[in-house]
């Protein structure tokens, strides 16, 4: 069975090339305007979450230092 660092390592490493190949993701969100009486009125508005590169570069470099710890051990 592989060791706790080297499985925390792979994920690690998962999310560092997902972070750097996506770089953030959008998604819709539906707010309430106004309402009067039965009637409302909605917008749909878009919001975007950034993943700064260093963030996916550090994650990458962490999880090959846990991978090649947990392999040694």
């Amino acid at each position: 069975m592989k060791s706790t660092t080297t499985i925390i390592g792979m994920l690690l490493i998962l999310v560092g090339i997902l972070a750097l190949a996506y770089q953030g993701f959008t998604y819709t969100k539906h707010e309430k305007v106004a309402q009067i009486g039965d009637i409302q009125v909605t917008a749909d508005t878009q919001k975007t979450v950034y993943f700064p590169p260093v963030l996916g570069g550090l994650s990458l470099v962490a999880g090959i230092i846990l991978v090649v710890v947990g392999r040694k051990n």
